[in-house]
């Protein structure tokens, strides 16, 4: 499980950017994985299969973009949400790990009637918010994600620094994910479906790691935020 706990504490210097570099590499390497844009290039191309390539990556620069905004819409706000909605982080923490569990669990071995990826709209249909931003880009998983992050480096030394930092790591996630849907169709065929069907259950091996991880974390919080745990130690 990836810490992102307090990385800025240290005053400037090389410590200080090593904590930078790998709340970076954290946040991205860990919203990659959730978003896995590997899945969602055949999704998306079955979308639009009958669009040429010029329309594809409209539709996979506005579907980027939508997501974009949302995670910064909880970037910003997620602290405010768990206040309105009096929810404790560890809570956040526990639902959060049951989400990556389930995705985890789905991408690894997929159930034959599993409803985690939507099905293609017809027509004309713009598909670029929903399906292919909300709920194949910015699931729940990385809802979980961002808001958990949010909260812990609220209270840091240099959180504005340490949110300009997950503000890049996030636009590096969706320029990734956007290179993977506009360059889709060499992809699928360098690596084919049976490529795509082994790297989805790989990382789906290891979304599942990271929701035990959040779920020990979580519930390991909330029994010491009762006083049941101190210092790892039972009562």
């Amino acid at each position: 499980m990836i810490s992102y706990g307090k990385p800025v504490h240290n005053p400037l210097g090389r410590s200080s950017m090593n904590a930078y570099l790998t709340l970076f590499f954290g946040m991205f390497t860990t919203l990659l994985a959730i978003i896995n844009p590997l899945e969602a290039i055949p999704v998306f191309l079955g979308l639009l299969q009958d669009k040429d390539a010029v329309e594809r990556r409209r539709v996979a620069r506005k579907a980027c973009l939508y997501a974009l905004l949302l995670m910064f819409f909880f970037l910003i706000f997620g602290n405010l949400l768990l206040r309105l909605f009096e929810v404790p982080l560890s809570m956040i923490r526990v639902v959060g790990g049951l989400i990556l569990m389930r995705i985890g669990f789905e991408l690894f071995a997929p159930s034959p009637n599993s409803n985690l990826i939507p099905s293609a709209g017809k027509g004309d249909q713009d598909v670029s918010f929903i399906p292919m931003a909300m709920p194949i880009m910015f699931v729940p998983g990385a809802i979980a994600t961002v808001i958990g992050l949010t909260s812990t480096i609220k209270d840091s030394d240099r959180a504005i620094l340490s949110f300009a930092v997950v503000a890049l790591a996030i636009c590096a996630t969706m320029f990734t994910t956007y290179l993977s849907l506009a360059y889709a169709n060499v992809i699928l065929k360098k690596i084919g479906p049976q490529g795509i069907d082994a790297a989805t259950r790989i990382v789906g091996f290891f979304v599942s790691a990271m929701g035990v991880g959040l779920i020990f974390h979580g519930t390991v919080e909330f029994l010491q935020s009762y006083g049941v745990l101190l210092d790892g130690v039972a009562k």
